[in-house]
């Protein structure tokens, strides 16, 4: 009995979230952030132009968040295999991934399969891993979050680390690369597909993260919240929604492209430390980014929070475009750019259900990345075209003024919704009274 008993105060959650980190940590990290590494290696070798080849991020981004209202609802049927789900996801990113070694000089092809990439990516990241960890957690859902996302961190520290020595190397080549880590992805991800994803199977099995204290509490609050349609006829709200197409165009540029231009610095002698060392560096703070995010909007606030990140992103575009004077830049933009990862990774899901609450949280939170996705899918492919007419260095500006942009419309937007919610709560007190 007393087995039994200790057996069943272990919270399966927990194991969920160790499942996801595994899943961030390489299909989702060879997706995101592993495939820039290849663009040098691709363009030279095949001939493409980086506006040629950039624009796989950006078609595999926009087709995938199209896809993303359809893998939500497959998650959220009565009768979800979610099992059978993941499956399909991680096969999608290895096959995918690994084909890529096979698509020559056809430029179409790699189009094809970055889609293929990204849906899969979808099905077990982006959609896959907050459903679980909601799912899941009713206490410790930020903790929880932060620590599965911090797996695509962890993933990039190491990844990288291949990825330099396998392109670099004549015998692998960025064709073995492609072929070994779309390997990788399913050896590593279809186990925790196969043994560890499942929604709970009961109550009581979400009761075991609970403590004591907060059983018997009721959950009044949990219902709050504004529907879309109140949403939509708030302006603020859709200045809030636009600010992320600017957040995700620097993103696309800068968290993308960073890479290539330091790779290019490398082989030109002007970068000394070795760009695989900086990308493991960002992946290093991303995950102490990831990890503190909502520490920072918990203790700072909201405004505080997004003035932070917005100032950390700026210092990392100063940074790559006095790189090449100044090499240290290159450890000081992994380290502004990784911490700052929590405002675009947990920051929409977080300020969503901060202000607008949870009663249509998912529909909301939808828009919201749908605006982030059209900016991320065109950061890559807009930054291509700058590099390609004007430089580097012209390029990496464009990132900071789409920050600049993006962070005042965040600012204002969020500091008006939560005044206007202060007047609002005055206004309804006095009712009361």
């Amino acid at each position: 009995m007393k087995n039994n008993k200790n057996k069943s105060k272990f919270f399966y959650g927990w194991l969920i979230v160790v499942g996801c980190m595994l899943i961030q940590a390489v299909p989702y990290t060879l997706a995101s952030n592993i495939q820039p590494a290849f663009t040098n290696y691709v363009t030279s070798g095949e001939g493409f132009t980086y506006t040629q080849f950039s624009l796989i991020f950006t078609i595999g981004t926009i087709v995938s968040a199209l896809c993303s209202p359809f893998i939500g609802k497959l998650y959220s049927h009565p009768k979800a295999n979610i099992k059978l789900l993941y499956v399909l996801g991680v096969v999608l990113v290895g096959i995918s991934f690994s084909a890529m070694s096979l698509a020559g000089g056809n430029i179409f092809a790699y189009y094809a399969l970055s889609i293929l990439v990204q849906i899969g990516c979808a099905i077990i990241s982006a959609i896959g891993v907050p459903t679980l960890i909601n799912s899941w957690f009713v206490e410790n859902k930020g903790i929880a979050m932060g620590l599965a996302f911090s797996g695509s961190g962890l993933g990039n520290m190491v990844l990288q680390q291949f990825a330099g020595k396998w392109l670099s190397n004549p015998t692998i080549g960025y064709k073995g690369a492609y072929l070994r880590f779309g390997i990788l992805a399913i050896v590593v991800a279809l186990p925790v597909a196969l043994f560890i994803m499942r929604f709970p199977k009961s109550k009581a099995e979400l009761e075991l993260n609970k403590p004591k204290k907060s059983k018997n509490k009721s959950s009044e609050g949990s219902s709050w919240g504004y529907t879309f349609a109140e949403v939509s006829k708030i302006k603020y709200f859709w200045i809030f929604a636009a600010s992320f197409i600017f957040i995700g165009l620097y993103v696309g540029g800068m968290a993308l492209q960073f890479l290539p231009y330091l790779q290019t610095l490398e082989q030109n002698g002007m970068f000394v430390f070795g760009s695989a060392l900086v990308a493991s560096v960002f992946g290093l703070f991303s995950v102490f980014g990831n990890i503190c995010g909502g520490v920072f909007f918990d203790k700072l606030g909201i405004t505080k929070s997004l003035l932070l990140a917005g100032l950390l992103v700026i210092s990392s575009g100063f940074s790559l475009i006095f790189v090449d004077q100044l090499n240290i830049l290159g450890f000081v933009f992994a380290a502004c750019l990784g911490i700052s990862l929590y405002s675009y990774i947990m920051g929409p899901s977080y300020m969503t259900g901060a202000l607008f609450g949870n009663k249509e949280f998912g529909t909301i939170l939808g828009i919201v990345q749908i605006f982030f996705a059209i900016g991320f899918g065109l950061g890559s492919t807009l930054f291509g075209l700058i590099v390609d007419k004007s430089g580097f260095t012209t390029g990496w500006i464009s990132t900071i003024i789409y920050a600049v942009i993006g962070y005042s419309g965040l600012l204002y937007s969020t500091s008006s919704i939560i005044k206007m919610k202060k007047n609002n709560d005055v206004y309804k007190a006095k009712q009361s009274a």
